[in-house]
């Protein structure tokens, strides 16, 4: 795992040498344990490289045989090995162990097709020295990030803003319309970055440039589905489990110590049971975070697992003070905002991981592939209630909204409170609503004058809706599965756990998002993955008698904060002084009279305002870290 970075230019002079070295020094935590270049006359490559595979002889960037390319990448290739030996009979001289040299081989052999050789999660950059062109490519779901930017005096790419910052070329201009994306969506979904100029090189895509021309930007993989009926439930419950396990075998590849987030979901579950199962030498290490509050504990479910699988079990309380102990630092470490509570909490997780282990496995995406979420079974009962006659509806949200709140997690008030309010919207909408963010008619309101009037005529779902019809064709339950892996799995939940981790050095790789493992979920029928109102059918059908009984039969407990009463309670000065009205009337870009309301009805206890609260919070300690003197007042 490592940081990338690096630039194209026409007639590069030698002065622009010390940009590329401070870049990759703004990424040192991505990569602790050495530093690497590439130099010519028309590009600068940069890495920061944490050692993982290939420990002696894997330093990048690396070329082929004759250093016509050079290539270095953030992440893992699993199949290299195969790869490797494909490549070899082909005629190809390998002079190391390492992953990555696999892809400078690949790509002489396969050209920009090489990427569809690769399993893993990656992002890499690689330079063709004969043809002098510059070819980037990220993951197909999305686990490594990669920014760039193309200006009139250069291309700049990286795996963080903060490393095309410090190029004199991309400036720190902050977006309007990603701003009001960041309140819609609780995160920037790609291809955008909350900076003008600056873009996300979206998941399963890739991108060629070369001096002095345009970025061409191609899709080469999208998410399949293909369902197969030709097999009965007991059929598709193996093969999965197969899958599965042999997934986790070689993602369990490691040069240097690896354990296990464990959480006590079915998901981190069933990849510690098979994990241990296969494990023959020592116990593995596994690592959990919990709460005081008991509604957001999960560590008896953890426990329970552990003591199965005979684990090193390790866990870390989170607290109030913890939270108050980051926040000055919480804008550096996310990089580019995100609402997530989990952040730091994960973040505390990662550095509780790192004393003993380099690398960690963990259950992302499972949720998202399986229909794991409550927002599956939202939308068959929206469909429903939308055919009610329109005044008890209306009724019935009135109601609902006058629901005292409850700082429960999960609580039945909150989810009924969401569930009505997007119900008028169209369908992918109401399932973004339901997973957070604010309206365009929410977010006018709260907007100073000028960043409305900025945002006019602007409409943050565009994209969302226009990526969801883009797949025609799709059983409603695999339109939500697009939905959910496309944005919330990729731009927010993949985002937070890289950031978290990789502020801490640490490596985290996700089972369930294998490419053989998503194919494979493409193709068993929507009515085996969501049953009636049961949650991740065949999942659980195939980790039936692995997992404890209580594990397989809990209900579903995403990672949750209970931000809302902490808010109320020990973060009661830091909100009151991040949303103090004369701040926010300084800075200029949020309404301070509805500001204070929200604050106070919170507050109050009135309303819970937890999730729009801690947006500005989070973008606050954001700009407040990146754009520190920017005033838009």
């Amino acid at each position: 795992m490592c940081g990338i970075a690096g630039f194209l230019v026409r007639d590069r002079p030698e002065h622009e040498w010390p940009i590329v070295r401070r870049m990759t020094d703004s990424l040192r935590h991505r990569g602790p344990d050495e530093e690497g270049f590439y130099l010519d006359e028309d590009v600068a490559l940069g890495i920061r490289r944490l050692r993982v595979i290939d420990l002696q002889t894997g330093r990048q960037p690396m070329s082929n045989e004759d250093g016509t390319v050079w290539v270095m990448q953030n992440g893992e290739i699993y199949n290299f090995a195969d790869l490797r030996a494909r490549l070899e009979r082909l005629g190809h001289h390998f002079r190391t162990r390492s992953d990555t040299e696999a892809i400078a081989h690949a790509y002489e052999e396969y050209g920009d097709d090489c990427v569809r050789h690769l399993d893993g999660m990656f992002a890499f950059a690689l330079w063709d020295a004969t043809e002098r062109r510059l070819v980037l490519a990220r993951d197909r779901m999305g686990e490594k990030p990669l920014y760039y930017s193309t200006g009139a005096d250069a291309f700049v790419f990286g795996s963080e803003l903060r490393a095309l910052l410090e190029h004199p070329a991309v400036p720190r201009q902050l977006s309007f319309e990603s701003l009001s994306r960041y309140l819609a969506f609780d995160y920037v979904p790609a291809p955008h970055s909350i900076l003008a100029g600056i873009a996300k090189l979206p998941p399963g895509h890739l991108l060629t440039a070369a001096p002095g021309s345009k970025p061409r930007v191609v899709r080469y993989w999208d998410l399949p589905f293909s369902a197969d009926h030709s097999l009965d439930e007991h059929e598709w419950a193996e093969r999965l489990r197969t899958q599965l396990e042999t997934s986790v075998r070689r993602q369990l590849v490691s040069d240097v110590p690896l354990g296990m987030f464990l959480s006590g979901g079915i998901d981190s579950s069933a990849i510690v049971t098979v994990a241990a199962r296969l494990n023959d030498t020592r116990p593995l290490r596994t690592f959990s975070v919990g709460f005081a509050e008991r509604s957001y504990d999960e560590r008896p479910f953890a426990r329970a697992v552990a003591q199965q699988c005979g684990t090193d079990h390790e866990e870390v309380v989170f607290s109030p003070d913890d939270m108050l102990g980051l926040l000055e630092d919480v804008g550096g470490l996310l990089d580019e905002p995100l609402v997530d509570t989990s952040f730091l909490p994960l973040y505390v997780l990662s550095r509780l991981a790192r004393r003993s282990v380099t690398v960690v496995l963990s259950g992302d995406g499972g949720d998202e592939l399986f229909c794991g979420y409550p927002t599956f079974l939202a939308e068959r009962g929206a469909r429903w209630v939308r055919h009610l006659p329109g005044w008890l509806q209306r009724w019935t949200t009135y109601a609902v909204n006058r629901l005292p709140p409850s700082s429960r997690y999960g609580s039945v008030e909150f989810l009924l409170k969401q569930f009505f309010r997007g119900l008028p919207y169209a369908p992918e909408i109401r399932t973004q609503l339901l997973l957070g963010g604010l309206t365009v008619l929410e977010q006018s309101g709260l907007f100073s004058a000028g960043v409305r009037a900025a945002c006019a005529g602007s409409d943050p779902y565009e994209e969302l809706a226009t990526a969801v019809a883009d797949v025609p064709g799709l059983h409603p339950v695999d339109r939500l599965i697009y939905q959910h892996c496309k944005f919330y799995l990729a731009d927010q939940n993949l985002a937070t756990v890289d950031r978290a981790s990789m502020a801490c050095g640490l490596e985290v790789r996700a089972p369930f998002l294998d490419r053989a493992l998503v194919e494979l979920a493409g193709q068993i029928p929507s009515s085996l993955k969501l049953r009636g109102w049961e949650t991740k059918y065949i999942l659980k059908r195939a980790l039936c008698g692995a997992l404890p009984q209580a594990v397989l039969a809990r209900r579903k407990q995403g990672f949750g904060v209970p931000i809302g009463a902490w808010l109320r309670g020990p973060l009661r000065p830091a909100l009151e002084d991040r949303l103090a009205p004369g701040r926010v009337r300084r800075i200029g870009l949020f309404d301070p009279t509805a500001v204070r309301h929200l604050v106070a009805a919170h507050l109050g206890g009135s309303s819970d305002h937890r999730k729009i609260l801690w947006a500005l919070m989070m973008f606050d300690a954001w700009r407040e870290r990146y754009l520190p003197c920017a005033r838009w007042s």
